[in-house]
């Protein structure tokens, strides 16, 4: 694989030179008086007052910092470097002294300072999370789907073998006579945009005076497990536009995507833009990658290789299987895996704690399945192929895919931090839609940035309406202009959707229409099943 790897001779006796120059001042500085080290891991009193550790700590800084210099000088290609930064990265991460209990000079103390009670919760720790399968972040045993997150007061209105369809109570005697459809991402659950009354995103739109509908998709068992991006987008995207269509009488609705959900309703209206049909007034994309182009760190798993491999494994026609959600997650989690792997390992097993109760950690935690088809199409198209952005290469449901046809106002949202969807990924929406677009960046990360309620009064998000209409090539061209404002970017967008919205109707005072009847409470049946 790393075949023409090379390494600037120069560059690798300078880098010598310099680790030599870094250990003697490091035995030097074990004699003297100890001192904190620069990393959040070392920064316990125990490390600091236990010299052996703290020189174990800080020759673990030095090799770790040398082997990401000497990463930083191979000479290759741009994705072969990649991967090696990052299989460094993954190397330095793992073999910290802090994962292992005998190095770990925090966690000892600790086990002294109990009698040994932190190693036997440790112990039981370890156990419960082999039970349930991954790395707990968050006390799993605190949140009740339905009762403590995904709380907004609705009803599943529609199901197929697919999703369900929840319509929510209004909070407002009036509401915009275009509803709204929220399409989430299919490879997590819908709540994370209604996780608590004060960071629900659903909550926001239905009192903002919004008729509001979800889709909440199905957790795939094996009777699904040969669905396809076809089935997703006509069966799924398709048929939920329609449904609110048909309960509220509307010609079109106003819909957002999150993610891969807005990768997901792009396509089905590109899908019915070539049907001569445009039930949709308005798009929201969230975090959403149309051109992939650049999709940050998650290239360095994608070849032609890799990706012939997924289709043998997962799309055989006489025996398709499930993308196990589990393996998603845990991919997304080794992206940073000091914050969100080794952390959980140290303080649940070593330190035999409870990680603290966080909504938005119990969701992360929540895996879905994806059937093996649709995941491979997706897979092959968008990361590897980039098909979406090539008018008519890409065929869906019958019609061949060109987002050029979506000439409707759009609001592009992106987070400054993501790591999953890169800002100038989320940006690259604005080169390929062609209808009147706003643009706004958030601070934090894929999901920070989005779920950040102006109650909270947090971070800051940027704008610029210097740009009427031709929006410039690259996102860096275009914050060289904008302008910063503190808090909630859901205000700026809260105005957009209502000027999209249309004139303010009586709400309604049931769910659904004619067949379409209440099912049963939202958030539904759907989105309790676990991953197995």
């Amino acid at each position: 694989m790393f075949e023409n790897v090379k390494l600037d001779s120069g560059k690798l006796l300078e880098l010598q030179n310099q680790y030599l120059e870094d250990v003697a001042k490091l035995w030097q500085q074990s004699t003297q008086a100890a001192t904190q080290l620069p990393d959040k891991r070392f920064a316990a009193s125990a490390w600091t007052h236990n010299p052996a550790a703290q020189f174990a700590a800080a020759a673990y800084l030095l090799n770790a910092k040398t082997m990401q210099t000497l990463a930083d000088a191979v000479q290759a290609d741009e994705k072969t470097k990649a991967r090696i930064t990052f299989a460094v990265e993954q190397m330095n991460a793992a073999t910290s002294p802090s994962n292992f209990l005998v190095t770990n000079a925090e966690a000892l103390q600790i086990a002294i300072d109990t009698k040994g009670e932190s190693i036997g919760k440790g112990i039981q720790n370890l156990f419960a999370d082999m039970q349930r399968g991954h790395i707990s972040m968050t006390d799993e045993s605190v949140f009740t789907v339905g009762e403590n997150v995904a709380t907004t007061e609705g009803a599943v209105v529609f199901e197929n073998e697919l999703f369900q369809l929840i319509e929510y109570k209004p909070l407002t005697a009036k509401v915009y006579e275009r509803p709204f459809l929220l399409v989430p991402p299919c490879i997590n659950k819908f709540y994370i945009l209604d996780l608590q009354p004060e960071n629900s995103l659903v909550r926001y739109a239905v009192a903002q005076g919004h008729r509001t509908f979800v889709l909440s998709w199905r957790n795939p068992d094996m009777s699904i497990a040969d669905k396809t991006w076809d089935d997703y987008i006509e069966h799924a995207a398709i048929k939920a536009i329609a449904t609110v269509q048909e309960i509220t009488s509307a010609k079109q609705i106003n819909a957002l995507g999150f993610c891969v959900g807005g990768t997901i309703l792009s396509t089905a209206l590109s899908v019915l833009a070539a049907r001569k049909q445009k039930p949709v007034a308005s798009l929201t994309l969230l975090t959403t990658l149309l051109d992939f182009s650049d999709t940050g760190i998650l290239d360095i798993f994608i070849d032609e290789e890799a990706v012939q491999k997924r289709e043998a494994e997962l799309s055989k026609k006489d025996a398709p299987a499930l993308l196990k959600g589990q393996e998603l997650a845990s991919t997304f989690s080794f992206l940073r895996p000091n914050d969100l792997v080794w952390n959980y390992v140290v303080g649940n097993y070593l330190k035999g704690e409870t990680p603290p109760a966080f909504d938005l950690l119990y969701w992360n935690s929540d895996a879905t399945n994806l059937p093996g088809p649709m995941y491979t199409w997706y897979l092959r198209n968008t990361y590897h192929e980039n098909n979406l952005i090539k008018p008519g290469k890409a065929v869906v449901c019958g019609e061949k895919v060109d987002l050029s046809k979506i000439d409707i106002p759009t609001y592009v949202y992106g987070s400054r931090e993501d790591h999953i969807v890169p800002i100038a990924g989320a940006y690259a929406s604005t080169q390929v839609l062609p209808g009147k677009k706003r643009f706004v960046m958030g601070a934090s990360g894929h999901i920070a940035g989005v779920i950040n309620a102006p109650v909270k009064n947090k971070r800051s998000y940027w704008t610029n309406d210097k740009i009427k209409d031709k929006y410039p090539a690259t996102q860096a061209e275009w914050q060289a202009s904008s302008k910063e404002h503190p808090g909630s970017w859901w205000t700026d967008w809260s105005t957009w959707l209502a000027g999209n919205g249309g004139k303010q109707i009586a709400a309604p005072k049931t769910y659904g229409k004619g067949k379409l009847k209440a099912i049963e409470p939202a958030p539904g049946r759907y989105v309790k099943a676990k991953a197995v």
